[in-house]
């Protein structure tokens, strides 16, 4: 299953007016859960932090987070760095369309390349790193541009199921749900290890999507993909099927993010340069 498609056209139709997007961002903060966690962390960090911040969002795609966190504060300066340039030019323009152009900004990187030394106070990985072979690599170049006490923030699938695929099965011609990934998620042991070497303490982990929310990711996100990849007449269906569905998606993923789960299909890490 590729998301680019379907990202590629829900894109042409919010991103029309600022406003549009801007809807959609906060469409996508009420429906994807991971959003829910990311946004409470962030909302910590800000509560912790009075001073001037410099954010690295490492794999920004199309600045849905990079637009929440310029909310939290004017002295939050971010830099969104990612491979695809048409994202990186599309996203330049709508932050200068809606006047925050002077603290948020985007560059094309790639991640095993990109470090600048001592640079960031906090730095922001949201579904990139299960897309990434050279994962320590990446680790390391964080590390050496975060500054000392600074704070990382990965969300990603876990290795219990969080990439929906079954490379097993691939030989006999059938796909997991998601084909993009390099791995099909983390072990929390495995990447706290891979941290710690990069350098990273006062590593946690915490397992997210416990069974309310891979039912509500289920519900909110992979059914109406797989709708849309079969036609896209679903499209104007769409508004329908959230106005049956999404109350009831609300109500776990509320329950997701208020329990402590065992396992889950992600996994939420924070780490710290001391």
């Amino acid at each position: 299953m590729q998301y680019d498609p379907i990202k590629r056209s829900l894109g042409k139709i919010f991103n029309q007016t600022p406003a549009l997007r801007i809807l959609f961002y906060r469409l996508l903060d009420l429906l994807l859960l991971r959003s829910w966690y990311i946004r409470r962390e962030l909302k910590i960090k800000a509560s912790q932090s009075a001073e001037q911040l410099n954010v690295l969002d490492a794999g920004s795609g199309f600045g849905q987070y990079d637009y929440f966190m310029s909310t939290l504060g004017k002295k939050w300066n971010i830099t969104g760095v990612d491979v695809k340039k048409e994202q990186i030019e599309d996203c330049n323009q709508f932050f200068k369309k809606i006047g925050r152009g002077n603290r948020v900004k985007f560059e094309i990187g790639d991640l095993t390349k990109f470090v600048k030394p001592d640079t960031y106070d906090l730095i922001l990985s949201v579904d990139v790193m299960e897309h990434i072979l050279e994962d320590e690599l990446v680790f390391e170049n964080f590390f050496k541009s975060m500054k000392k006490d600074g704070t990382l923030l990965i969300s990603t699938p876990s290795d219990q199921g969080g990439s929906d695929t079954h490379h097993d099965h691939e030989e006999d011609g059938v796909h997991g749900f998601i084909d993009e990934h390099v791995r099909d998620g983390y072990n929390a042991n495995d990447i706290r290890e891979k941290l710690e070497r990069a350098g990273f303490s006062q590593i946690e982990t915490h397992y997210t999507y416990g069974k309310p929310g891979s039912l509500s990711w289920k519900l909110s996100m992979k059914f109406p993909i797989l709708m849309l990849n079969a036609s896209k007449v679903f499209f104007i269906l769409l508004p329908f099927y959230y106005i049956l569905t999404y109350p009831l998606a609300f109500i776990l993923n509320m329950i997701d993010t208020a329990s402590e789960h065992k396992k889950g299909t992600g996994l939420m890490v924070v780490a710290h340069k001391k």
